[in-house]
């Protein structure tokens, strides 16, 4: 079925992808308090340990993308082997989490709702399995107290009072499964802040397969929410689609504008948003008038609560991920012959779905100070 040329380059993208995703284990797990004057985190003994973050966040991925592969079989549906693709950043002093991902491509028709659904159900089900299991081992098997110590000497010291200035300051942002796994199987005593949970390599890859998870579900466009939304919806995809864009769009750019800021740079930013926004609406589906309706729109919107609340900001790293979705991507799903309704368990697991989406999500994943 695929060629030995096709078997080697997925292969290698994958070891490249677990050698990178191991690299910046390394950096968020131990950091460089650990290390002694001259040390570096890139030897053989940190990249070993490094492991238990990378096997289990690496096989979270893997058996979601094996999810969509098997399924797209099942249903004869041509389609490549998973693409892993890597991405440690760490050579130039920038951190990441070592990948950016992993895709497999349709390269048959889909002409059937029915496919489009279990495809794309059946990857965000299996990784959240897995991803499951990974976290209620990580929070039954907690070290102990002082094994925060060893990455963070400082915080023995009674007169310790924060950190100096320049220094990361960085914590992951809740969901609600997450919290409830924690409330549910952790020792309190031995249960880290947010913004130590990154020094815990299997509560670290947990915490990123739920947040990549709800990413896939976002019920827009073609990612595996959509196909969801699209199965059990069919003629409101649509309009669900644009509603959530919406949604998300606008509360990632909450704050970007607001009466409060300076005129000049007001003058400057409104026309250079109101422009990012029509590209993000580009592959929308709406006319031209249309757009510019709903641009001004959200702007108005943001603009007001701004004025009303100007503590309240969106999350700003969505934008990127916004831009994507509606340029590249795009917010329609693909025509299909039939819209016959789904019945019985796959209604059942479309809304199980909708259901991982939302206690999975995080409004505010990752928090720079």
């Amino acid at each position: 079925m695929y060629s030995k040329k096709e078997y080697l380059r997925h292969g290698i993208l994958f070891l490249a992808t677990l050698i990178s995703t191991t690299l910046a284990g390394a950096e968020w797990v131990y950091l460089k308090s650990v290390l002694g004057e001259g040390e570096s985190l890139l030897t053989w003994e940190y990249f070993w340990k490094s492991m238990a973050f990378s096997i289990p966040f690496i096989g979270i991925l893997l058996v979601h993308e094996l999810g969509h592969f098997f399924t797209a079989i099942y249903h004869k549906v041509k389609c490549t082997l998973p693409f892993f693709i890597p991405g440690w950043l760490g050579f130039i002093g920038w951190p990441s989490i070592g990948t950016f991902g992993a895709v497999i491509q349709m390269k048959g028709l889909v002409n059937s709702r029915k496919k489009f659904f279990d495809i794309g159900v059946a990857g965000p089900l299996a990784g959240f399995v897995i991803a499951l299991g990974v976290l209620v081992y990580g929070f039954t098997t907690l070290p102990e107290l002082d094994y925060i110590h060893s990455i963070h000497p400082e915080y023995a010291d009674p007169d310790f009072q924060g950190f100096e200035e320049g220094a990361l300051d960085f914590e992951l942002g809740n969901n609600l499964l997450f919290w409830g796994l924690g409330e549910v199987f952790a020792d309190p005593d031995r249960m880290p802040a947010m913004s130590e949970v990154i020094h815990y390599p299997y509560l670290f890859a947990g915490f990123l397969a739920l947040f990549f998870t709800a990413l896939n579900l976002l019920p827009i466009g073609q990612l595996d929410g959509g196909h969801v939304v699209f199965g059990l919806f069919p003629k409101r995809h649509k309009e669900i689609s644009l509603i959530a864009y919406v949604l998300f769009i606008g509360y990632a750019g909450m704050g970007m504008i607001s009466p409060y800021s300076a005129v000049e740079d007001l003058m400057l930013w409104i026309p250079l948003y109101l422009g990012f926004l029509f590209i993000c609406f580009s592959k929308s589906g709406l006319s031209l008038q249309n757009r510019i309706t709903l641009v001004l729109g959200i702007a108005a919107i943001q603009y007001a609560l701004a004025f009303v609340k100007p503590d309240f900001e969106g999350y700003q790293g969505w934008l990127f991920y916004g831009f994507l979705l509606g340029r590249i991507m795009g917010l329609k799903h693909p025509d299909v012959s039939g819209y016959k309704e789904l019945v019985g368990k796959r209604k059942l697991l479309g809304w199980l779905a909708i259901v991982i989406f939302i206690l999975c999500f995080s409004p505010r994943p990752f928090i720079f100070a």
